[in-house]
């Protein structure tokens, strides 16, 4: 782990007894997919020439960092806060049609992290090059299919506090080009209404991009 953190004192947190209910569950992460309107990203996108994926990784990063539940961790027995979550992806080998995993850190900056994630990705060989951290979020691109529920394998780990987040393939409606999205987060960290925080900044910088 790369990144700064802080241990949170159990004792004085005021989630301590949220986290440590889902913490002991058989399955401690839940999934929402939702809707949203990538009309105005994908035409900026365009227009500058970026990757699409590689600016959907970004987007929904960015609006994860700015919320603090999603990053609290599981680190070495506690529990600690990070500064900042860095990036990982998959991204597909077209000639073996096998996926490799890469992990990018996170640039506050659209153009400059669009630029550095694809040249990452292009560049790196293998399709995994270790244990990802504790300090990514990791994204899975699946612009095949227009889902509206997804799943996600599950190793068994109830301290793996990573969120995942997925988007399927957009569409047209009404005008409006849309998207599902989905996200994936540890319930001792992240409840419904951190859920509803990040859909709310995540649409807001789609329309705002």
């Amino acid at each position: 782990m790369s990144n700064q953190y802080k241990v949170i004192d159990e004792k004085t947190w005021n989630r301590a007894m949220h986290c440590m209910v889902f913490r002991n569950s058989i399955e401690p992460a839940f999934c929402v997919t939702f809707e949203a309107d990538i009309t105005n990203f994908r035409h900026t996108v365009k227009e500058q020439g970026l990757s699409f994926t590689m600016a959907m990784v970004y987007a929904v990063c960015k609006c994860a960092n700015e919320i603090e539940a999603f990053r609290y961790r599981f680190a070495d027995g506690q529990i600690v806060l990070f500064d900042r979550i860095d990036t990982a992806f998959t991204y597909l080998n077209k000639e073996t049609e096998l996926f490799k995993v890469v992990n990018v850190p996170f640039i506050d900056d659209l153009k400059e992290y669009c630029e550095l994630a694809l040249k990452t990705a292009d560049e790196q060989k293998e399709y995994f090059t270790g244990p990802l951290g504790n300090d990514v979020f990791q994204c899975s691109p699946m612009p095949w299919v227009t889902y509206t529920h997804i799943s996600h394998t599950n190793a068994g780990k109830k301290d793996n506090a990573t969120p995942l987040f997925d988007w399927g393939k957009y569409y047209e409606k009404d005008g409006r080009t849309m998207i599902p999205v989905s996200v994936q987060a540890h319930h001792s960290f992240v409840d419904g209404l951190h859920i509803g925080q990040f859909v709310e900044k995540l649409q807001n910088y789609f329309d705002e991009c």
